[in-house]
């Protein structure tokens, strides 16, 4: 079809002008529709927004450092000196609170057990969310429905933490009253398993 159209603009000189402009569109025309699609890209913002907080390989105390949603729990780990043990063999359980979560507390607690005269003080609150032993939202169920209706884990911090389900949610009930609801259970690490919480849990001090 770009030959016939070429052989017209011979044909007709007083209006060559006008029929180069078209042919040369038809050409154009032509050879977008002449080209083969080629797949779009697979990565989506979809995909990216959909991806887990926290990685589902590697120690926990590695992949809590490289998750983007729990930057306040990792530097807790860090300053209270924990970051070491959560990158052992384990396995642990645990209940990792969100930044969001973490900006529930007051800010003159937060900032308190950031300094280093606290630092027992924010170890005891963070063990108060690591379980020894590797517990999946499958052996969560199961020992709630041993416990009647719910369960009673040993935390590392020595106090117990009473969990319960909500609907299709688990709810984390500390010693101090505090609740908790996991907003993200069975991200498997290579020490353990972690279970996303939306509030920091709080022991009896």
């Amino acid at each position: 079809m770009i030959r016939a159209a070429a052989v017209v603009i011979l044909k007709d000189k007083d209006m060559k002008t006008p029929l180069i402009l078209t042919a040369a569109a038809a050409a154009l025309a032509l050879s977008g529709c002449g080209k083969s699609e080629t797949p779009a890209e697979t990565t989506t913002v979809a995909d990216r927004e959909t991806a887990p907080a926290v990685a589902a390989s590697g120690t926990i105390a590695s992949n809590l450092a490289a998750a983007p949603d729990h930057k306040s729990f990792a530097a807790a780990l860090q300053q209270a000196g924990l970051a070491e043990m959560l990158s052992g063999t384990g396995p642990f359980t645990v209940f990792a609170p969100t930044d969001a979560g973490f900006a529930q507390v007051p800010p003159v607690t937060r900032d308190g057990w950031m300094r280093p005269a606290q630092k027992e003080v924010l170890a005891g609150v963070l063990e108060y969310h690591v379980v020894p032993g590797k517990l999946t939202a499958a052996d969560l169920a199961a020992k709630i429905a041993e416990g009647g209706g719910k369960a009673v884990l040993g935390t590392a911090d020595g106090q117990d933490l009473t969990v319960s389900k909500s609907g299709e949610n688990f709810l984390l009930t500390s010693s101090s009253g505090n609740k908790a609801t996991v907003t993200q259970a069975d991200v498997a690490q290579s020490n353990g398993v972690v279970h996303v919480i939306d509030a920091v849990l709080e022991p009896k001090m």
